[in-house]
Protein backbone atom coordinates (compact mmCIF):
# COMPACT_ATOMS: atom_id res chain seq x y z
CA UNK A 1 0.00 0.00 0.00
CA UNK A 2 1.52 3.23 -0.87
CA UNK A 3 0.71 6.38 1.17
CA UNK A 4 -0.42 9.28 -1.06
CA UNK A 5 -0.96 12.82 0.13
CA UNK A 6 -2.83 14.99 -2.01
CA UNK A 7 -3.21 18.86 -1.69
CA UNK A 8 -5.27 21.01 -3.93
CA UNK A 9 -4.51 24.61 -3.92
CA UNK A 10 -7.20 25.74 -6.40
CA UNK A 11 -9.60 28.14 -4.90
CA UNK A 12 -12.45 26.54 -7.32
CA UNK A 13 -12.49 22.78 -6.11
CA UNK A 14 -16.07 21.22 -8.23
CA UNK A 15 -14.99 23.56 -11.16
CA UNK A 16 -11.21 23.34 -11.02
CA UNK A 17 -9.20 21.45 -13.93
CA UNK A 18 -6.24 20.64 -12.20
CA UNK A 19 -8.58 19.11 -8.98
CA UNK A 20 -10.17 17.13 -11.74
CA UNK A 21 -6.63 16.43 -13.70
CA UNK A 22 -5.48 15.54 -9.84
CA UNK A 23 -8.31 12.81 -9.51
CA UNK A 24 -7.73 10.96 -12.98
CA UNK A 25 -4.20 10.62 -11.97
CA UNK A 26 -5.11 8.83 -8.82
CA UNK A 27 -7.64 6.18 -10.82
CA UNK A 28 -5.47 5.59 -13.13
CA UNK A 29 -2.46 4.83 -10.20
CA UNK A 30 -5.36 2.96 -8.79
CA UNK A 31 -6.62 1.00 -11.82
CA UNK A 32 -2.31 0.24 -12.50
CA UNK A 33 -2.58 -1.99 -9.66
CA UNK A 34 -1.68 0.59 -6.94
CA UNK A 35 -3.55 0.29 -3.54
CA UNK A 36 -3.51 3.54 -2.26
CA UNK A 37 -3.94 5.28 1.29
CA UNK A 38 -4.73 8.85 0.17
CA UNK A 39 -5.18 11.95 2.39
CA UNK A 40 -6.31 15.35 1.22
CA UNK A 41 -5.37 18.49 2.46
CA UNK A 42 -8.04 21.00 0.43
CA UNK A 43 -6.77 24.60 1.29
CA UNK A 44 -10.35 26.06 -0.20
CA UNK A 45 -11.92 24.19 3.53
CA UNK A 46 -8.68 24.10 5.26
CA UNK A 47 -7.20 27.37 4.46
CA UNK A 48 -3.30 27.80 5.01
CA UNK A 49 -2.00 30.48 7.45
CA UNK A 50 0.91 32.64 6.04
CA UNK A 51 3.74 33.06 8.37
CA UNK A 52 3.48 36.09 10.15
CA UNK A 53 5.72 37.66 13.26
CA UNK A 54 4.13 35.37 16.08
CA UNK A 55 4.71 32.02 13.87
CA UNK A 56 7.98 32.52 13.66
CA UNK A 57 8.66 33.58 17.28
CA UNK A 58 7.34 30.09 18.09
CA UNK A 59 8.77 28.18 15.98
CA UNK A 60 12.04 29.69 17.27
CA UNK A 61 11.35 29.43 21.15
CA UNK A 62 12.53 26.16 22.52
CA UNK A 63 9.80 23.60 23.52
CA UNK A 64 9.60 23.79 26.96
CA UNK A 65 9.31 28.03 27.13
CA UNK A 66 6.95 28.17 24.76
CA UNK A 67 3.20 29.43 26.01
CA UNK A 68 -0.52 27.22 25.37
CA UNK A 69 -0.86 29.46 22.21
CA UNK A 70 2.86 28.97 20.57
CA UNK A 71 2.96 25.06 21.04
CA UNK A 72 -0.24 24.95 19.56
CA UNK A 73 0.93 27.16 16.60
CA UNK A 74 4.18 25.02 16.15
CA UNK A 75 1.54 22.00 16.53
CA UNK A 76 -0.23 23.04 13.30
CA UNK A 77 2.90 22.93 11.66
CA UNK A 78 4.28 19.71 12.38
CA UNK A 79 0.84 18.24 11.49
CA UNK A 80 1.64 19.22 7.96
CA UNK A 81 5.14 18.45 7.77
CA UNK A 82 4.17 14.93 9.52
CA UNK A 83 1.72 14.29 6.46
CA UNK A 84 4.68 15.13 4.10
CA UNK A 85 7.00 12.64 6.10
CA UNK A 86 4.12 9.55 6.11
CA UNK A 87 3.52 9.98 2.45
CA UNK A 88 5.17 7.83 -0.16
CA UNK A 89 3.79 10.23 -3.15
CA UNK A 90 2.59 13.86 -3.37
CA UNK A 91 0.08 14.53 -5.81
CA UNK A 92 -0.64 18.42 -6.12
CA UNK A 93 -3.16 20.46 -7.86
CA UNK A 94 -1.17 23.57 -9.20
CA UNK A 95 -3.51 26.24 -10.91
CA UNK A 96 -1.29 29.24 -12.14
CA UNK A 97 -2.06 32.35 -10.62
CA UNK A 98 -0.34 35.30 -11.76
CA UNK A 99 2.72 33.50 -13.14
CA UNK A 100 3.27 31.80 -10.43
CA UNK A 101 1.62 29.52 -7.25
CA UNK A 102 -1.27 30.25 -5.38
CA UNK A 103 -0.79 32.35 -2.64
CA UNK A 104 -1.56 29.39 0.43
CA UNK A 105 0.94 26.76 -1.50
CA UNK A 106 3.79 29.24 -0.66
CA UNK A 107 2.45 28.93 2.45
CA UNK A 108 2.13 25.50 3.43
CA UNK A 109 5.71 24.97 1.67
CA UNK A 110 7.27 27.93 4.60
CA UNK A 111 5.32 25.37 7.13
CA UNK A 112 6.72 22.58 5.84
CA UNK A 113 10.56 23.41 5.06
CA UNK A 114 12.07 23.59 8.61
CA UNK A 115 16.30 23.66 8.87
CA UNK A 116 16.88 20.05 11.09
CA UNK A 117 13.02 18.60 10.11
CA UNK A 118 12.76 18.51 6.10
CA UNK A 119 16.32 19.79 5.32
CA UNK A 120 19.38 20.40 7.01
CA UNK A 121 22.51 22.57 6.68
CA UNK A 122 26.02 20.84 5.56
CA UNK A 123 29.53 21.93 5.26
CA UNK A 124 28.44 21.13 1.15
CA UNK A 125 24.62 23.47 1.61
CA UNK A 126 21.67 22.70 2.46
CA UNK A 127 20.53 18.74 2.03
CA UNK A 128 16.85 17.91 1.82
CA UNK A 129 15.45 14.95 4.38
CA UNK A 130 12.34 14.09 2.74
CA UNK A 131 14.23 11.43 -0.09
CA UNK A 132 12.54 8.70 -1.44
CA UNK A 133 9.24 10.05 -2.22
CA UNK A 134 7.89 10.96 -5.71
CA UNK A 135 5.95 14.06 -6.52
CA UNK A 136 3.62 14.58 -9.27
CA UNK A 137 2.43 18.52 -10.04
CA UNK A 138 -0.72 18.94 -11.51
CA UNK A 139 -0.93 22.40 -13.32
CA UNK A 140 -3.44 24.27 -15.01
CA UNK A 141 -3.15 27.33 -16.85
CA UNK A 142 -5.15 29.94 -18.53
CA UNK A 143 -2.71 30.65 -20.99
CA UNK A 144 0.54 29.26 -23.12
CA UNK A 145 3.60 29.43 -20.84
CA UNK A 146 7.25 28.24 -21.19
CA UNK A 147 8.97 27.72 -17.93
CA UNK A 148 11.62 30.65 -16.95
CA UNK A 149 9.78 32.72 -19.70
CA UNK A 150 6.33 33.75 -18.64
CA UNK A 151 6.08 30.29 -16.14
CA UNK A 152 7.53 30.50 -13.25
CA UNK A 153 5.26 28.12 -11.61
CA UNK A 154 7.10 24.62 -12.58
CA UNK A 155 10.67 25.65 -12.17
CA UNK A 156 9.33 27.02 -8.84
CA UNK A 157 8.21 24.19 -7.44
CA UNK A 158 10.30 21.77 -8.48
CA UNK A 159 12.93 23.31 -7.18
CA UNK A 160 11.18 23.79 -3.53
CA UNK A 161 10.63 19.80 -3.75
CA UNK A 162 14.16 19.24 -4.43
CA UNK A 163 14.92 21.55 -1.87
CA UNK A 164 13.73 19.21 1.05
CA UNK A 165 14.99 16.26 -1.33
CA UNK A 166 12.29 15.21 -3.38
CA UNK A 167 14.42 14.47 -5.94
CA UNK A 168 11.80 12.37 -8.47
CA UNK A 169 9.00 14.67 -9.69
CA UNK A 170 6.92 14.27 -12.27
CA UNK A 171 4.64 17.17 -14.56
CA UNK A 172 0.89 17.20 -16.03
CA UNK A 173 0.50 20.37 -17.76
CA UNK A 174 -2.97 21.84 -18.70
CA UNK A 175 -2.17 25.00 -20.75
CA UNK A 176 -4.95 27.32 -22.47
CA UNK A 177 -7.82 27.05 -20.41
CA UNK A 178 -9.14 30.60 -20.78
CA UNK A 179 -8.10 30.62 -24.28
CA UNK A 180 -10.48 29.16 -27.06
CA UNK A 181 -12.87 26.38 -26.83
CA UNK A 182 -10.32 24.11 -29.14
CA UNK A 183 -7.03 25.29 -27.36
CA UNK A 184 -8.87 24.39 -24.44
CA UNK A 185 -9.65 21.18 -25.19
CA UNK A 186 -6.52 20.34 -26.79
CA UNK A 187 -4.83 21.46 -23.59
CA UNK A 188 -7.10 18.79 -21.34
CA UNK A 189 -6.20 16.60 -23.60
CA UNK A 190 -2.63 16.86 -23.42
CA UNK A 191 -2.74 16.77 -19.50
CA UNK A 192 -4.58 13.56 -20.02
CA UNK A 193 -1.86 12.27 -22.27
CA UNK A 194 0.85 13.22 -19.77
CA UNK A 195 -0.89 11.26 -16.82
CA UNK A 196 -0.92 8.46 -19.63
CA UNK A 197 2.28 8.45 -20.02
CA UNK A 198 3.83 8.79 -16.61
CA UNK A 199 1.10 5.69 -15.28
CA UNK A 200 2.47 3.26 -18.00
CA UNK A 201 6.41 4.68 -17.07
CA UNK A 202 5.15 3.78 -13.31
CA UNK A 203 3.78 0.90 -14.06
CA UNK A 204 6.85 -0.63 -16.09
CA UNK A 205 9.21 0.46 -13.64
CA UNK A 206 7.38 -1.81 -11.06
CA UNK A 207 6.97 -4.68 -12.85
CA UNK A 208 8.26 -8.27 -11.02
CA UNK A 209 11.59 -8.99 -12.07
CA UNK A 210 11.54 -12.13 -13.68
CA UNK A 211 13.61 -15.06 -12.38
CA UNK A 212 16.40 -16.38 -14.54
CA UNK A 213 17.53 -20.52 -13.58
CA UNK A 214 21.16 -20.50 -13.61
Amino acid sequence: MKKVLRLHTSLFKENSVSSQLVQELTESLADRGDTLDIVDRDFRESPIPHLDAERLQALSTAKDERSAKQTALVDYSDSLIEEVQEADVLIIALPMYNFSVPSMFKAWFDHVARAGVTFAYTEQGPKGLLEGKKAYLVSAMGGSHEPGQTDFLRPYVKLLMNFVGIEDVEFVTARGLNMADDVRQQGIEEARADIERLVIQHSNNHQPTEEVAA
